[in-house]
């Protein structure tokens, strides 16, 4: 049987292409698509939908604040505050301590572009390195060192001054920038080292008022920001309300320079002449406890505190206990009076020497000088006399006298580091008769220099123990703040007090070898030359020597203490070496205070004696 031919499937007609005879294109049939792949497509499509339409909701929705936030940040200038601090003045408006505005020079080679050039110029760096060396007066050769191989962030310099940063910016040189900061500035040097402080280079405050008063010097200022429009203009309402506010307070001093200077001088050359270890200088209103100079030496340079042995940071006046001595003397007599064991024209013999529980107690001449009034005692400076008289003072009383006027207890001041003093507890004061009877000549127990002056100024002010301080506080630009009205805890009274200020004028009247008599003015005062303890041990050969004065005692306003510690040589005691700094300080004091004297004429007479020494 003959196979059948399979059937030929008909050819479609080629058609002829325009432009082409003789050519024909192929024409296929339209086939329906299968039902899964629309479905598969249709799902991708719905799903891309849902996509999009979760997208926008989360950024419309969720996502609202982060967006809010990059668009503020693109919008919005933010200007960090640099920190700076406030100004610290002397009572009279005399610069302490301030900011300066210091700048700090970057350079970015790769930018490097003088003005008039073609935008797309690149300048060398040896070419910015010879106009930039003109302007910071330093070789063009280090500066291009600086620079080598460097393409940017390249510190050329710091410290510079605002009017070399101007010169530097006169130059419109592209690819150098100035990065401004603020630095503490001492004016004064080392005159207010001891209690302004400074700060280290990360500007942390180190001592002093710049670190006890840490948050009073910070300036108030917020970070500014301001909102910009699209071509960067700046925008008045995106500034808050007080953002431009200059912050302009001031920290005033108590301190006089004028006085500060004098006393520091004076201080510093007898601590030379002697070679002694140290030495402080205290000047004191007795009226209200304001400071008008409180100088120690050795001391530094806060605008170079890197260079100084940091033991010199502290001041010592306030924060080292020491056996006053001598000086003591006087309140210890005021104590007595008060308590009415001794009265004011009241006698004591003394026979330079006597025995205290097995203690041998002497003069420190080892002589008598028999039978003496009170100014004679502290003329004299009778350690017997002042055993025999204290020694009519209930011990008890006497314990209690010293602690309420605070020998133990942190004395209530703004002086940074001040601490309390020493003062044997109540039963062994009591139970050893040794114990009062040095007390009763300024030993056995310990003070401050700051704290012995402000027991001079109870003795001075009619009784009152004052706070002594520093400050007068904050104040707005070039005001300043007048002096405060007097105050004090009343503790002694003002008849006593008033006595035994008689009593210490009749030590400096008598003793014209002791140079603090000043003819027309009343000055009362007294010397110690006292046996230097430490760990309760006293140090053989080691002194310490001290004056204190009152002036006016008709009218009493002052108070000046001088302490040397540890001087060197034969006959140094408080007359010799702690009295002529004191001298100069009152010298100083009457001109700077306008003093009236209490006796014009006796003034006058000594005046025309010095113009005219052959008359009389």
């Amino acid at each position: 049987m003959a196979q059948q031919a399979p059937p030929h499937t008909p050819r479609l007609p080629r058609t002829a292409r325009p432009g082409r005879p003789g050519r024909s294109e192929r024409v296929v049939a339209m086939q329906p698509l299968p039902t899964h792949r629309l479905l598969l497509v249709y799902g991708l499509l719905a799903t891309a939908l849902v996509g999009l339409g979760a997208r926008l909701a989360w950024l419309q929705v969720i996502d609202t604040q982060n967006l809010q936030n990059r668009a503020r940040a693109i919008q919005t200038q933010s200007v960090a505050p640099l920190g700076k601090r406030r100004t610290i003045v002397d009572r009279n408006g005399r610069l302490v301590a301030l900011d300066e505005q210091r700048f700090t020079l970057w350079a970015h080679p790769r930018y490097f572009n003088f003005p008039g050039d073609d935008p797309q110029k690149l300048r060398r760096p040896d070419e910015v390195a010879s106009r930039l060396g003109a302007v910071l007066a330093q070789p063009s050769e280090t500066l291009l060192q600086r620079m080598a191989g460097r393409p940017s962030g390249v510190k050329l310099g710091t410290d510079i001054d605002p009017e070399t940063a101007d010169r530097i910016r006169r130059l419109n040189i592209s690819g150098i920038d100035l990065e401004a900061y603020p630095q503490r500035v001492y004016p004064q040097g080392s005159l207010f080292a001891n209690l302004v402080g400074f700060l280290n280079l990360e500007r942390v405050p180190q001592a002093g008022l710049e670190q006890s008063r840490n948050s009073d010097l910070q300036r108030n200022e917020t970070t500014l920001r301001m909102r910009r429009g699209a071509d960067g203009t700046p925008l008045p309402e995106g500034m808050a309300a007080g953002s431009l506010y200059g912050d302009d307070l001031r920290l005033q001093l108590t301190l006089d320079a004028r006085l500060q200077q004098v006393t520091q001088k004076a201080l510093h050359d007898q601590v030379k002449k002697w070679k002694a270890k140290r030495g402080a200088a205290l000047v004191m209103d007795v009226r209200n406890g304001e400071m008008l100079a409180l100088a120690s030496v050795p001391t530094y340079d806060p605008n170079r505190f890197w260079s100084f042995n940091p033991g010199l940071f502290r001041e010592w006046s306030v924060q080292d206990l020491y056996e006053p001595g001598s000086t003591f003397k006087p309140i210890n007599l005021a104590l007595a009076l008060q308590e009415k064991a001794i009265q004011a024209d009241g006698k004591v013999f003394d026979n330079g020497s006597l025995s205290i529980g097995g203690w041998p107690i002497f003069n420190h001449n080892r002589q008598g000088n028999g039978l003496i009034d009170f100014p004679t005692v502290l003329e004299a400076s009778s350690n017997v006399a002042m055993v025999k008289a204290m020694g009519k003072v209930k011990r008890e009383r006497f314990w209690q006298w010293l602690s309420t006027i605070g020998i133990d207890e942190r004395p209530d001041t703004d002086l940074p580091g001040a601490v309390a003093g020493e003062l044997k507890d109540r039963k062994t004061f009591i139970s050893h008769p040794i114990e009062p009877a040095v007390a009763a000549f300024g030993q056995g127990f310990s003070l401050t220099p700051l704290k012995l002056a402000q027991l001079h100024a109870m003795l001075a002010n009619g009784g009152r123990l004052v706070s002594p301080h520093i400050t007068r506080g904050l104040r707005s630009g070039d005001a300043l703040a007048p002096a405060p009205g007097g105050g004090g805890l009343q503790v002694l009274d003002p008849e006593v007090t008033k006595v035994v200020m008689g009593w210490m004028e009749t030590v400096v009247a008598n003793s014209k070898s002791l140079g603090i008599h000043i003819p027309g003015y009343r000055i009362g005062g007294k010397t110690g030359t006292a046996q230097k303890a430490e760990r309760g041990m006293y140090i053989p050969g080691a002194l310490i020597t001290s004056f204190v004065g009152h002036l006016p005692i008709d009218d009493p306003r002052y108070v000046v203490l001088v302490v040397v510690d540890e001087p060197k040589g034969g006959n140094t005691y408080g007359s010799t070496v702690a009295a002529p700094v004191a001298r100069k300080i009152i010298d100083a004091l009457l001109v700077l205070e306008q003093l009236p004297p209490s006796d014009p004429k006796a003034l006058g007479a000594s005046r025309s004696k010095a113009a005219n020494p052959s008359a009389g």
